[in-house]
């Protein structure tokens, strides 16, 4: 990966975006303007929320949106394009319009994430580069930041880079990891292309290569002593590794006046080693040594470690980090929504399901955030057709879009468009921030949630409701349909 030049990632679709495409073409739909929407459906784990990612990796991709000679030659190769069409994707240049709520925004089931406005062929084509960039990082930014906020101020390390499901994964994985609030990453072309602080100790097998663990520990001390951490289990965190750990500091680091970094623990029972290695370093002077653990840990192993009161200065934190292996994939899809009419107008499109969740919300929308003026917190999101005016003065009443009958009015609020413009017919209109003013937007907005909507265990749903004029468009499309069935 070469942030600096990123690759053409045109190719990277699903063959039946080809095919559609091919079919558009035929029909002559190349020129019919279409807006698509990606939204999700589900949080990860049960959460009350995600974390927007992956924006940048999709403009980066958008921009370099092309066929080259050896793309046309492979789709020639098959034997189903004709040559008329493979004309046309020789010329290819992205000319749509996409909205996008903005990476590190806390989001919510049934929103559109991006909205993609433009000829249907570039539309549908973009559909699997645009899935793959948003889906994967907001996983690992939602839940890097579950992992964050279970570990209470107290920093946390992204260390899985070796667990990850590709060397693209465990890259940008830690970008979204530090967007989550990871303070670090063990992934040094992570560090190097975005920025983010590297971190890392030691192996189990340096300590092997030694004749013992105490010379394993000198000669690490003697070549690093800023910042030296420990590893002290690789035989017995009690009895050898924290003596050795004190040994070493006594010998080598205090008489060159160097405080030492700390220690890592990566197995046994942590609460308890912690604990017993706790009273070890303070009652030899170092007080200051930080008790850095690690071990197949996640959000919940964190929340029950600080409950049991074990003495963790900070976390590493792998596998379960970088593949969100509790719940590994992030559902977003991305629906037709609206054919625009020669005349500038929207012909909503639906997509219906047996199943009430499933079923999409028509037309081209705008999402807005209200906030309370009071406490600056998010209190709903609302969603009305693009141009739909909201006006906060005299208070705003939302309902339900299912249970009809749930009102409830805000007053003394602001409303925000959440949903800015990414690109205005091909031509860039955004200019992405950088990773650490992503990384605090998502910390503040997070500190704008409520509470309870931040619980692990059953949330309080938070409101995205719809508003009176969508609504009825979408019951009246649904009538519609029903008539025709």
């Amino acid at each position: 990966m070469d942030v600096k030049n990123p690759r053409n990632l045109t190719m990277l679709t699903d063959f039946y975006e080809l095919t559609m495409a091919a079919g558009y073409f035929e029909e002559g739909y190349q020129d019919k303007i279409c807006v698509f929407d990606m939204f999700f459906r589900k949080v990860p784990d049960g959460g009350g929320f995600a974390i927007c990612a992956g924006l940048e990796q999709l403009i980066e991709s958008l921009d370099q949106l092309r066929f080259t000679e050896e793309d046309l030659a492979y789709l020639r190769g098959l034997g189903i394009f004709g040559e008329p069409f493979l004309a046309y994707l020789q010329n290819f240049r992205f000319a749509c319009s996409v909205w996008a709520i903005p990476e590190g925004t806390p989001i919510f089931p049934g929103e559109p994430i991006v909205t993609v406005e433009g000829p249907a062929i570039q539309a549908q084509l973009i559909e699997t580069m645009l899935l793959v960039n948003i889906n994967h990082q907001s996983l690992i930014a939602t839940k890097a930041n579950r992992i964050v906020r279970a570990a209470a101020g107290r920093p946390v390390a992204e260390f899985g880079a070796r667990r990850a499901q590709s060397y693209d994964a465990a890259v940008l994985g830690a970008r979204a990891a530090y967007i989550g609030g990871v303070q670090s990453t063990s992934c040094v072309m992570a560090a190097r292309d975005y920025g983010i602080p590297v971190s890392g100790t030691m192996a189990h097998s340096w300590v092997q290569m030694f004749p013992s663990e105490y010379e394993a520990f000198k000669k690490y001390a003697q070549l690093y002593p800023q910042n030296c951490v420990l590893l002290v289990d690789t035989y017995n965190v009690i009895k050898s590794g924290v003596p050795n750990a004190i040994r070493v500091f006594d010998e080598v680091l205090r008489p060159a006046g160097v405080r030492p970094g700390g220690i890592r623990i990566d197995s046994g029972d942590i609460a308890y080693l912690s604990k017993r290695a706790r009273r070890l370093l303070d009652e030899a002077g170092y007080p200051d040594a930080k008790i850095v653990v690690s071990n197949s840990l996640d959000e919940y192993i964190v929340r029950d470690l600080i409950l049991q009161s074990a003495k963790v200065d900070s976390f590493g934190i792998g596998e379960n980090l970088i593949t969100s292996k509790s719940d590994p994939v992030f559902g977003g899809v991305y629906k037709l929504a609206a054919i625009r009419n020669p005349d500038g107008s929207y012909q909503p499109k639906i997509k219906i399901s047996e199943s009430v969740e499933k079923m999409t919300v028509p037309h081209r929308k705008a999402v807005w955030r209200i906030y309370d003026n009071e406490t600056g917190n998010a209190m709903a999101d609302y969603i009305t057709i693009y141009d739909e005016p909201v006006d906060t003065s005299n208070g705003i009443t939302l309902f339900d879009p299912i249970e009809t009958w749930k009102e409830r009015t805000f007053t003394d609020c602001t409303a925000r468009n959440i949903l800015v413009p990414i690109y205005e017919e091909g031509r860039k209109v955004y200019a992405c921030p950088s990773l650490e003013e992503i990384r605090a937007s998502c910390a503040h907005q997070v500190s704008a949630l409520w509470d309870e909507v931040k619980r692990f265990e059953y949330p309080h749903r938070y409101y995205v409701d719809l508003s009176k004029k969508l609504w009825e468009e979408r019951q009246n499309l649904l009538r519609t349909l029903s008539a025709q069935r």
